[in-house]
Order: structure tokens, then sequence, then C-alpha cells
């Protein structure tokens, strides 16, 4: 499937009787759901859809070097799954209230508190992120609020350059971009690829 498949599915949404529905987005790092995800920002506009990107809920630096996990920021022991997991549930269950949540800069390294907005009554909200499948880690209450799970396929290779490029844009020098693509994130790839699975339609790139 294609993303424009994924755009139908959403303007079919827009158009039906359900008051919310939840569609969790999957792929490994560099996969594309930034690239995802700004398609259906260029095709629907904020009050119709609802961006959440699971990167917010990073610990913060300070908390993973006092965990002795920095050197795996990233990981699916690396986020503040009890606040995400409880953002996701407020937002499927409480339709008329708005909510926010933090929003991660990766130039910075950081989130920023209440950023992210999802509209009361909003009909389709998009949850990206790494982990939403997994039941590891104490992920495994996020699936069961999801009403569909897509997850993104690539040619690895391509991920993977693509994945080195972004680093080095963020302020890596090119050798511990490529260090850190094919070590830190080739692991939690790995990681991800056994929860593919559980998605009940695949996008392709």
């Amino acid at each position: 499937m294609s993303v424009q498949l994924l755009v139908e599915e959403i303007a079919s949404l827009l158009q039906g009787s359900k008051p919310r529905t939840m569609i969790g987005i999957v792929g490994k790092p560099g996969a594309g759901k930034s690239t995802v995800v700004s398609e259906i920002q260029n095709r629907f506009s904020a009050d119709e859809v609802a961006i959440i990107p699971m990167d917010g809920y990073h610990l913060s630096n300070e908390e993973l070097i006092e965990l002795g996990r920095r050197n795996r920021k990233g990981a699916p022991d690396t986020f503040d799954v009890a606040g995400f997991i409880s953002l996701i549930t407020k937002v499927k269950n409480e339709i008329a209230k708005d909510h926010t949540f933090p929003i991660f800069h990766r130039e910075i390294e950081a989130s920023r508190a209440d950023e992210g907005l999802v509209p009361r009554n909003i009909k389709v909200i998009i949850i990206e992120g790494n982990y939403l499948f997994s039941e590891e880690y104490n992920w495994n209450k996020v699936f069961p609020l999801l009403d569909q799970s897509w997850f993104i396929e690539i040619d690895d290779e391509v991920r993977m350059q693509r994945l080195i490029a972004r680093h080095i844009k963020y302020g890596k020098l090119p050798q511990e971009a490529e260090d850190w693509s094919r070590g830190s994130d080739e692991a939690n790839a790995k990681f991800i690829a056994k929860t593919a699975s559980r998605a009940e339609r695949i996008i392709k790139l």
C-alpha cells in the first residue's frame, strides 16, 4: 500500500459517523514516519487530523545519564512510557476535551511541554512512533488503544543512509553518525521489526 491509500482512508473516516479513530504508524528509525506525516499534513488541516509523535516522550538527557542509558537514547526503555500511555488513553476516551502534549526538538535533543495539541472533537488521530506495537518495556498498553495499525516498509540500506544523513544534519560527525546508526539505532530497528506482524496494513516507501 502507498501513502495515498492511507490518505484515502483518512478522508473516508472524516466523512464517516465514528466520532474518533486512532491510527498508529510504526517504522524503523529512518523509515520515513516524518515523510508520511508530512503528506498527511499537506492533505488535511489541523482541524481535521491531529498528529501525536511518540518522540515527545523521550526521557531528558539528564534522566538518561542518571539511568546510565544516555548512549542508547531512542531505545524502548528511554521513554516516559507511562506519560505517553496516559495521554493516548485520555485522547481516546475524553473526546470533548482539548489535550496538549510535548514535542521533541532534535536540534536541542529535548522536548518542550504542551507544544502539541489535540483539539476537542477532532475525528482522526495519527500516532507515530517506533514502539506502539511492542509488548515489552511497559509498552503493551498502547496497541489496544489503536483502532488501526500501519507499518512502514522501506529498503534497509536506503533507510540507513537517510538515518546517517539525519544524524549529520543535527550535529553528529560523519563517523559518529554512522556508528550510532549502525549500532544503537540498528538494535532498535531489529526490536521494532519483531512487532511488524501486528500491523493490519503496510505502507511501502
